[in-house]
């Protein structure tokens, strides 16, 4: 049995492939299969230790992006892109998988194009509620379309749909609060907020959160993923706007945070502000309230903005958009949600509802039944 994961580029394609894979790997233990040849195409691995851990083989394909805005780049990275299909071509006929699992985005395009060249059955996964183009295009020969919001459904042909939501890595399933206080220097007693703005961090909501800072940490702790490329930036500007502050050790920025500290710091965590990516579904299954601050429409063609205000009429949330994020409203709707415990358990409560920790599982147990049946021809 042969499973071609593809998609990529961002963490919020690549950590649910990876779920997938940890779920195949269980599933074919408890069955008593053979075991698996997984292997994950695209331009680059992402997370080289991820796949070497889940005995996932990485096959490099280039593929260009084309982008909403003019740039030189379209331009070339259209050669890149049919560079890239031919290279996938290869790979995939040389592997000629059971099944292909695809998150979608542009790195998965020049394999999918390989699918349907080969006849290969494709399984894609959307993330967002309203679907990228590469996925509503192989929705279309798609054998089955599985979905993380609902709304998303009415782009692709519906007797292929099922609502799973999103797949969650096992590992961060379960939180530890223990240790964490040592582990991550925090105060007893003192409520916490977590701020993730993704792998890459995310600038405006960091330069807000430093404006805001002497006001914060004379109430809360601060734990605050930056993004690698802005950590010696924020780093600097923050230990300059609390100079002299009684409380300058409660604001801890972080470059990034593995497994073990974002489960340590989601444990201790009273909220979190968060975009409205993938984290959303990690969000959820921690039942822990948030802040969604989502992407403008203008940049992710409407895709966060739709995600935050689904989240959002569930109960589990708070969405301020871009637009309005202002340091004195960002403190306004902390201090109000910290000051309202039944709105918090509510929201607690929302979030447990809206989590489906079973989507990776799920996913996993069709695409070993489409391998299978493939396989058998």
């Amino acid at each position: 049995m042969k499973i071609l994961f593809t998609g990529g580029g961002t963490g919020g394609h690549f950590y649910p492939i990876i779920a997938v894979a940890q779920e195949i790997n269980t599933i074919v233990k408890e069955q008593k299969l053979l075991e698996p040849s997984l292997y994950y195409l695209a331009p680059d691995p992402f997370d080289e230790q991820l796949l070497f851990q889940n005995n996932i083989v990485f096959k490099k394909s280039p593929a260009g992006k084309m982008r909403r805005y003019f740039s030189i780049l379209n331009v070339t990275d259209i050669f890149k892109t049919w560079w890239g299909i031919v290279k996938a071509a290869f790979q995939v006929f040389f592997i000629y998988p059971d099944v292909i699992f695809s998150k979608g985005g542009y790195a998965s395009f020049p394999t999918v194009i390989a699918a349907k060249l080969f006849r290969i059955p494709i399984f894609i996964h959307e993330s967002d509620s309203i679907p990228g183009r590469v996925n509503i295009w192989a929705g279309k020969f798609a054998r089955r379309i599985a979905l993380s919001y609902p709304e998303a459904a009415k782009y692709f042909p519906k007797e292929k749909v099922a609502y799973t939501g999103n797949p969650v890595r096992r590992e961060l399933y379960t939180l530890a609060p223990e240790g964490a206080l040592e582990f991550l220097h925090l105060e007893k007693g003192i409520p916490v907020i977590l701020i993730l703005g993704g792998s890459q961090g995310a600038e405006i909501i960091n330069d807000t959160i430093i404006d805001a800072l002497p006001e914060l940490v004379s109430k809360y702790q601060i734990l605050h993923q930056v993004g690698r490329r802005n950590f010696n930036q924020v780093k600097t500007t923050a230990h300059v706007v609390l100079e002299g502050s009684e409380h300058v050790t409660r604001y801890q920025p972080f470059e990034y945070l593995n497994d073990l500290a974002l489960r340590m710091a989601a444990g201790s965590a009273d909220i979190i502000i968060s975009r409205a990516g993938s984290t959303i579904f990690e969000i959820a299954i921690w039942g822990i309230p948030s802040i969604i601050i989502p992407v403008p429409k203008e940049i992710s063609n409407g895709h966060q903005h739709k995600n935050a205000f689904t989240y959002a009429r569930s109960g589990a949330a708070i969405v301020i958009e871009e637009k309005n994020l202002t340091p004195h409203i960002l403190t306004a709707e902390i201090h109000r949600l910290m000051n309202d415990k039944d709105q918090q358990e509510k929201m607690r409560k929302s979030a447990k509802m809206f989590a489906h920790p079973d989507a990776a599982k799920k996913i996993a147990e069709e695409l070993i039944r489409i391998a299978l049946t493939h396989e058998s021809r």
